[in-house]
């Protein structure tokens, strides 16, 4: 097996075939200092903590390992009812050389198993013992897929568990619920659970149409009690200490530290942009440091109810708090303050930076899912993000004092050059040497088009590819820099698909990822190159 540099926080270990990655993942789950195994297609990522385990020791034990070392993983057996009239049933029989009807016998006669997940929480890759299922993905990716629609790509099948974008040739739908985080497991499908699909009928339907818990968690309120045009309240709730949103941002979302250890369920880390914002400003008030905060993008208005103590990190702008009475006094960014019932904090619309973070003593209280408060972009967990007059709860205990002292770091404004620090791989290969050349050489901009899923970067010269074709997909780390077709970079921020086909070219390092997710639109970039530490 080849074992290649992911970051300098994972290895990618290359397997011979789909077989061989899922007899491997679970010989490696409990191995000292793997954090995280995410499956490909052939290929395994292998995300690890380098103060318990470096990369040289662990790519040796890694490689010490028989392929039939993993035990089988069945994790039981699930029966999909599908009515077969998707769009591209007739197209996919004419790829095959098959009739329509031929299609849909072998699929529901196959036998099926699932490989990994990936692409959206609950999505399941399955392959099957039947050599007929190789079917390129539409040449054209539709623009919305519908929950429940059944697909083809490649070797794989699988079903959409919510509406999203996909290039999947579509054979079927099913009302199966593929996610419900008020199940357990949240998936119907998790790796190595063998799948049936039957013919749906009215017997089955009945029984799979089971209403699907949002996977959005609701806030504590929507909109203020006089938006609602109820009477104020008058019980001892009056004194709950919360947050109004009185002018909404660009985004406003809950974060926390994210809920790492979910692969398996297609779940990735997520969690704030810029970590060690969240960590200063729940150091200021004195929180634990993974304590849930607000992530705000752009300027916004919040206000307070109750007594309690704030502080603002990450971006920097012009911060005011203005009480009842109307008397304004200027807040210092990184610095505790207190505030009264009715207090207003605007935040003026960032100078340097994107993200600011503001934490509150005691912590946002909202449901957690999956152990976690932060909001996932991507897949669509956790709390929406808030619009004016939105509410949300704040705890009552904090387990430290506050910290009086400010931490000013500086942070980068439109136009200003930053330079990241990256490793190469896993993917260089399959790109020219010029383009490393390109990579290193050249400065990148930061395009408008870039949100929490990834940064997408503008050069003069794009990257051009050694390799063509298409990657098998395989695990993506926080930081991957993926080069789709065009070959402008796309850096992946935390609510990345945890798989991808793109060539990955680098990666960030741990150091550089909280200044990543600071880069305004407009700011340059430089990548830098540190070895690997092997």
């Amino acid at each position: 097996m080849r074992i290649l540099t992911a970051s300098d926080r994972a290895l990618l270990v290359e397997t011979a075939d789909l077989a061989e990655t899922m007899r491997l993942g679970p010989a490696w789950a409990h191995l000292p200092g793997v954090v995280e195994l995410i499956p490909g297609a052939r290929s395994v990522l292998v995300r690890f903590d380098p103060l318990q385990v470096s990369a040289r020791e662990l790519a040796a034990t890694l490689a010490g390992t028989s392929a039939d070392a993993g035990e089988d993983r069945r994790a039981g057996e699930v029966s999909i009812p599908v009515h077969y009239e998707g769009d591209d049933l007739h197209e996919v029989a004419h790829l095959l050389g098959v009739s329509a009807e031929e299609v849909v016998n072998r699929h529901l006669g196959a036998g099926w198993q699932v490989a990994f997940s990936g692409f959206a929480p609950g999505f399941g890759y399955l392959v099957s013992d039947d050599p007929l299922f190789d079917v390129p993905r539409r040449s054209s990716p539709r623009t919305r897929v519908p929950a429940g629609a059944v697909g083809l790509a490649g070797a794989f099948t699988g079903v959409y568990p919510r509406e999203s974008p996909g290039g999947w040739q579509l054979i079927g739908r099913t009302d199966a619920v593929m996610w419900d985080i008020d199940r357990e497991p949240p998936a119907l499908l998790s790796p190595g659970t063998r799948v049936r699909f039957v013919r749906a009928d009215t017997a089955a339907l009945s029984l799979s149409r089971l209403p699907a818990a949002p996977l959005v968690t609701p806030l504590v309120e929507r909109g203020s009690a006089s938006d609602r045009g109820e009477a104020p309240r008058s019980s001892a709730r009056d004194q709950a200490r919360t947050i109004e949103v009185a002018r909404p941002a660009l985004q406003i979302l809950v974060q926390d530290r994210g809920r790492p250890g979910h692969a398996a369920l297609g779940v990735s880390e997520s969690g704030a942009a810029d970590r060690t914002a969240l960590s200063d400003a729940n150091r200021a008030v004195g929180n634990h440091r993974g304590a849930a905060v607000l992530e705000i993008v752009g300027g916004a208005a919040l206000r307070f109810r109750g007594s309690g103590v704030a502080a603002v990190t990450g971006a920097i702008g012009e911060l005011t708090l203005t009480n009842a009475d109307g008397f304004e006094s200027t807040v210092d960014h990184g610095a505790p303050f207190a505030t009264s019932d009715g207090d207003e904090l605007t935040l003026g619309a960032p100078t340097n930076g994107l993200r600011y973070v503001v934490a509150v003593r005691g912590g946002i209280l909202v449901p957690p899912v999956l152990g976690s408060r932060s909001a996932d972009t991507l897949a669509g967990l956790g709390p929406a993000s808030l619009r004016q007059g939105d509410v949300v709860e704040v705890g009552e205990h904090a387990p430290h004092a506050v910290d009086p002292h400010p931490l000013p770091r500086p942070l980068p404004a439109s136009g200003d050059l930053v330079e990241l620090d990256i490793t190469l791989g896993p993917r260089d290969d399959w790109f020219t040497p010029q383009a490393l050349h390109t990579l290193t050489g050249q400065e990148w901009t930061v395009t408008p088009r870039s949100d929490r899923v990834g940064i997408r970067l503008h050069g003069e010269v794009a990257l051009a590819r050694a390799i063509a074709g298409e990657l098998p997909s395989e695990g993506a780390v926080t930081g991957a820099i993926q080069v789709p077709a065009d070959g402008q970079p796309v850096l992946f921020l935390p609510d990345h698909p945890l798989t991808g086909g793109y060539p990955i070219i680098g990666a960030l390092t741990a150091g550089a990822l909280d200044l990543a997710g600071q880069l305004p639109p407009g700011a340059r970039v430089r990548f830098r190159v540190r070895p690997a530490q092997r």
